[in-house]
This record gives structure tokens, C-alpha cells and sequence, in this order.
């Protein structure tokens, strides 16, 4: 995984210092699909459940809310976010707290922004590369990044409005979703129920009758994994 491809994850940065947050954002923040700042661990808590990041690096010594504490917050509600403390502490007691706290990766201070690109490269590669991978029942694999449904390691022939929904639906809680929300997403809302169905046949020819169900009144499920 190249630096470039971190363009597909989205960071949250949090640092209390305006100068050290401000230099090293717009050091790195370009590399990054979205990129959010925060000035201490309560406004990163809140930036965090609202924007969803892959990944959280914060600073260690902060007031209101400590990184530590704002790791610990941020794990119990999302394990898979990689969490990166900063630091200028190398006591075994901080060390030992990140640990307990669930931080993927404690650096001490100094920080230069290419050693922490290629430093998070390692680890998105590391963490992303299975949640990027979605598996789908009957053996179908959807790839987030290369945008491709994949059974038995070839690519399904699928036009691009195909992936766009095979896309949407996997992206969507329990593979699951309304009416509504794929005519907003896919089409226009005008676009009519029979022509949607039309267009879930054609998926259905190219993968099989069960792949994508209808759910009667409310809207269309992608076959889950048993695994």
C-alpha cells in the first residue's frame, strides 16, 4: 500500500497546541480521503462520533479530556479505529496506560510528518486491507477499493451503475437498504419501483436468483456470509 493509497481513509488529528495542530496538518492532510481537526479530547470525541474516522492521532497531554482518556472512549466504541498516541513521555507508566487504553501506536515526540505517513501507511495496510474485503454469501467478495463483486478470485462483468449499488448496499448496515435511500443514492427519486426491479434482475442473471433479495415493502438485502 503506497502513501497515496490512504486517500481511501479518513483521520482525525488532535492536538491542543494551534501551531503543532495547524504545521503538521497541513503537512499530511492532503494525503488523506477527508481530514478533521480537533483542539482537545472532548471536541475530538464529538468530531469522532460524528465523522466516523479510520483513524485518530492525538496528542498525549491535553486539557478537558487526555489522549489516553480519549482513546479509551474511542475503543469502546469502535475497536477496529487505529488509535496513534503522540507524545514527549517514555515512562513505562505512560506506556503502560497506552496499552491498557487500547492504542494501536505510541511515538514519542519528535514527529515528522513522513515518518508518521509511512508509519500509518504500515498500519492501514495492516488493519484495512480485511475491512475493505467484504464477504458476501455463496462465496462473493465485494472489494471497496478496486469497486469489483469477486467470486472464486475473478471480477463479475458489472456495469458501473451495477457496483454503485452493489457498493451502496454493502456500505449499509446489515447489507440492508430502504426504497428511499437507493433512489436518492442511485437514481432520481422519480426513477420507478418496476425499473429497479428490472435493473436487480440483471444482477441477479450475472450472479444468481438468491444474491440480492427484495424485502417486501421496505427495499433489497445483499445475501450475508455464513461464515
Amino acid at each position: 500500500m503506497a502513501q497515496s493509497a490512504l486517500k481511501t481513509v479518513t483521520a482525525l488529528y488532535v492536538e491542543d497546541e494551534a501551531n503543532i495542530r495547524k504545521t503538521l496538518a497541513n503537512a499530511i492532510e492532503d494525503e488523506f480521503k477527508l481530514f478533521f481537526t480537533a483542539t482537545d479530547g472532548n471536541e475530538g470525541l464529538k468530531k469522532f462520533k460524528k465523522y466516523k474516522p479510520d483513524i485518530v492521532i492525538t496528542d498525549l497531554l491535553m486539557p478537558v479530556k487526555d489522549g489516553l482518556s480519549l482513546a479509551r472512549d474511542i475503543k469502546a466504541i469502535s475497536k477496529d479505529t487505529l488509535v496513534i498516541v503522540l507524545s514527549a513521555f517514555s515512562e513505562k507508566e505512560k506506556l503502560l496506560g497506552a496499552i491498557d487504553a487500547g492504542v494501536d501506536k505510541y511515538i514519542i515526540k519528535p514527529v515528522y510528518p513522513d515518518e508518521l505517513l509511512s508509519l500509518i501507511t504500515k498500519l492501514a495496510q495492516q488493519r484495512f486491507a480485511i475491512k475493505n474485503m467484504v464477504e458476501f454469501g455463496d462465496g462473493y467478495q465485494f472489494d471497496k477499493n478496486k469497486k469489483a463483486l469477486i467470486k472464486n478470485g475473478a471480477a463479475v462483468s458489472l456495469t458501473k451503475k451495477e457496483i454503485a449499488f452493489i457498493s451502496f448496499l454493502a456500505n449499509s448496515t446489515d447489507y440492508f437498504a430502504f426504497h428511499e435511500d437507493i433512489k436518492r443514492c442511485i437514481w432520481s427519486k422519480n426513477t420507478s419501483d418496476a425499473a429497479i426491479r428490472t435493473f436487480v434482475k440483471r444482477i441477479r442473471n450475472k450472479t444468481n436468483k438468491d444474491f440480492i433479495k427484495n424485502i417486501p415493502a421496505l427495499g433489497y438485502k445483499i445475501l450475508q456470509s455464513s461464515m
